[in-house]
């Protein structure tokens, strides 16, 4: 049996599948896991195995599965859908929380709505593909919305892209928080003891503008926009250096042949050393939910420049959309607005103690995990468990 009740018992036990493991997704189940464990609840994590979200939810606190599941849907979703199903039994969960794409699609065809289910997209699925591919993503999100206890979105930009795309889906938004405590600013004004640490830029002179992008390398993150503005960067602000912090699928082609003054750095666990040595960070994404990284480098300190993609306006202090937000796909724009900033130093400054101040007062990881552990208790004293049909009892 599924079903069960939490009236009575003594421990909550929430069940996140995940997939993907590395990037933003793991980074807010660890920090969820983290606080959720600290408020008593009982966390179960199954993801793959290979990336930093097993080791670090387990450290969390979480009780960790191999759930053996790839990206996209394929083949092997028939015994992924099983794997989930057996695991999620065995961990007999209050709720089940299922984190993206591809678990949100096993994770709902595995219980149809006999535990109360929350799907978080973390950026919609047919935003990421074209065509065909598209068509059937969409299809699958309106169809399967209905074994979704609720469907949380992390920017109300990302709920109005769903509802206008016809998914009828119970809505909850809880906007991405971070750990204040971790992402913090550094102590003096100066750049140069933080790059000092970073061997990547010993020897970099300490005036060096420096601009920093942190995430997957892959189509989603917009980095081949990035280097396209980046060769007009170039020749307007002399010396500048440009790091791509980052692994992922399209690494060999962006390296394959950048322009003068970019440097890649590989896969870091913790950003924070990069934001305190960075003047300026960007994340040029053709999609998101609202990425982690730009709230990071803003309760840091630092500046950023945004694509208008979901949650990026709702990450900006207000005002900051003349200067920090650009359209999506814009070489030409996100090259103006970096240069702009590279070469006005009172205004980067004004900007980044703006964005810390504003950060550091509305996106604090607990409040976030708080928020979701009252979404949670709201769906189990609401829930009734449906038959296999999909409908309620």
């Amino acid at each position: 049996m599924l079903q069960r009740s939490w009236a009575g018992q003594s421990q909550l036990t929430v069940f996140h599948l995940v997939q993907p493991v590395e990037g933003g997704v793991a980074r807010v189940v660890t920090d969820l896991v983290r606080a959720q464990t600290r408020e008593g609840l009982r966390t179960v994590v199954a993801c793959p195995p290979g990336g930093a979200l097993a080791t670090e939810a387990a450290e969390a606190g979480a009780y960790v599965h191999t759930w053996p599941a790839v990206r996209a849907p394929g083949p092997t979703l028939a015994g992924e859908v099983m794997t989930a199903a057996r695991l999620i039994r065995q961990s007999r969960p209050h709720v089940v929380h299922a984190h993206s794409a591809k678990a949100g699609l096993a994770g709902r065809l595995a219980v149809r709505g006999r535990v109360p289910t929350v799907f978080q997209p973390h950026a919609w699925s047919f935003e990421a593909v074209q065509g065909r591919e598209a068509a059937l993503a969409l299809k699958w999100e309106q169809y399967g919305t209905r074994w979704s206890s609720r469907t949380l979105c992390v920017s109300e930009t990302e709920r109005k892209t769903g509802e206008e795309a016809g998914i009828a889906a119970r809505w909850s938004v809880i906007r991405n928080g971070i750990d204040l405590r971790h992402f913090r600013p550094d102590e003096g004004a100066s750049r140069a003891p933080a790059r000092a640490a970073l061997p990547l830029l010993t020897g970099m002179a300490a005036g060096t503008p420096l601009v920093l992008c942190v995430g997957r390398l892959c189509r989603q993150k917009g980095q081949d926009i990035l280097l396209r503005a980046w060769q007009q960067v170039a020749p307007a602000v002399p010396g500048a250096t440009l790091v791509l912090v980052g692994d992922g699928p399209d690494r060999d082609r962006l390296m394959s042949n950048p322009p003068p003054g970019v440097l890649f750095a590989g896969a870091i666990r913790d950003p924070r050393p990069w934001f305190h040595a960075a003047d300026i960070v960007v994340l040029p994404s053709r999609w998101e939910g609202m990425a982690l990284a730009p709230l990071e480098a803003m309760a840091c300190g630092r500046p950023v420049v945004l694509t208008d993609v979901a949650g990026a306006r709702e990450s900006l202090p207000p005002g900051h959309e003349a200067h920090c937000l650009v359209p999506p796909e814009d070489p030409a724009a996100l090259g103006a607005a970096l240069t702009q900033l590279l070469n006005n130093p009172g205004l980067r400054d004004a900007l980044g103690r703006a964005a810390q101040s504003h950060t550091r007062s509305t996106r604090d990881v607990r409040d976030t995990a708080a928020a979701v552990c009252g979404l949670y208790r709201e769906l189990l004293s609401l829930h009734r468990p449906m038959t296999r049909r999909g409908t309620e009892r």
